[in-house]
């Protein structure tokens, strides 16, 4: 019985928040590892180990030059409490992982040391870079422009018709 690591959970769980909707690059996995352990991305030889280690048990699958989860590893998460914070959903998907049956048969993913650190650069660039801050007040043009000219007028149209019955 192989045993699986403490970077493999966090890892499934990044997969799976990565590659909702289409499979997952290397940056959306390490984004997702960053939200889920608050900034502590595992360092490369243990994320090279992990990738390797899941996917040979089938649980995580390359396709199209991404990462998804197979069958095998949705049916291990399909079960987590939605509201739970990451630490409780990294706790059971690893008591999960405790106790799958492991099988060798499935191909390894394949990492380089270059491509992990390559990655991580993006993602911490593109983490610290200056994007739209959504949180600040909008300019009096664009308050004016967005709002709409006359329209007291036929709100006094819809007074005169209520009193009018």
């Amino acid at each position: 019985m192989h045993i699986f690591r403490d970077a493999d959970a966090p890892l499934l769980l990044a997969t799976l928040m990565a590659s909702k909707r289409r499979a997952a690059d290397l940056v959306g996995v390490i984004a997702a590892l960053d939200l889920i352990l608050e900034g502590a991305i595992p360092p490369s030889p243990k994320l090279i180990d992990s990738f390797g280690r899941l996917s040979t048990h089938g649980l995580i699958a390359e396709l199209d030059g991404g990462y998804v989860l197979t069958a095998e590893g949705e049916k291990m998460v399909v079960g987590l409490p939605k509201k739970a914070i990451s630490d409780e959903r990294v706790d059971s998907i690893r008591e999960d992982l405790a106790g799958y049956p492991q099988a060798d048969d499935h191909p390894a993913v394949v990492l380089t040391v270059e491509a992990i650190h390559a990655a991580i650069k993006t993602h911490r660039a593109s983490k610290s870079g200056t994007g739209r801050n959504m949180l600040m007040p909008k300019t009096k043009a664009a308050e004016a422009a967005a709002k709409r000219a006359g329209q007291w007028r036929h709100a006094a149209a819809a007074r005169r018709r209520k009193a009018a019955r």
